[in-house]
């Protein structure tokens, strides 16, 4: 019994880690494998990431973000101050210019979903919208991957090549 619960934890672990978010299109958008991360049980915070792409020969602007998965979503930045990574939310946006892509990654840029409504688990879907200011909306849907986890089976955490953050709601973390 023990090895059965053994053996179907690692292929569900395989699975989750081998599943690829799909690609979304609006305009000359396009949004490439949106993911988050399992939150602990009681965290009121989490965070999405993904890559954004300008294909077009005009700038155009990310202006926000929204999901029914927490009371509100912000983007934001970290930087570093004095050895601390700060986190701020960007009040004008993220101009994409023509050609470029933007990674939302931890310890960069990163979608911040404040008030969740139920914790995020490995495996779930977190549906969301990004409003550009060209391109219009398009519809998303992050994969919540294993707490930790990063795309690619990489961890993060102590001994990352990452800033550590901290973030409210998460236990250990700091805003």
């Amino acid at each position: 019994m023990r090895f059965t619960h053994l053996l179907l934890t690692a292929l569900l672990a395989l699975a989750v880690s081998m599943a690829h978010a799909r690609d979304f299109k609006a305009g000359s958008i396009e949004v490439a494998d949106p993911w988050s991360r399992a939150t602990p049980r009681g965290a009121s915070t989490g965070a999405g990431y993904m890559k954004i792409t300008n294909t077009g020969t005009t700038p155009d602007r990310l202006v926000s973000e929204s999901s029914d998965i927490a009371r509100s979503v912000e983007l934001h930045e970290t930087s570093m101050e004095n050895g601390i990574a700060r986190m701020r939310p960007l009040k004008n946006g993220l101009e994409i210019k023509p050609g470029e892509t933007v990674e939302f990654k931890p310890g960069s840029y990163h979608v911040m979903f404040t008030g969740l409504k139920k914790q995020l688990s490995a495996g779930d879907h977190i549906k969301a919208t990004l409003t550009f200011e060209q391109a219009g909306k398009v519809d998303i849907d992050y994969d919540v991957l294993a707490l930790g986890a990063s795309p690619g089976g990489a961890k993060s955490g102590p001994g990352a090549a990452k800033p550590s953050m901290q973030m409210p709601g998460m236990p250990g973390m700091k805003h």
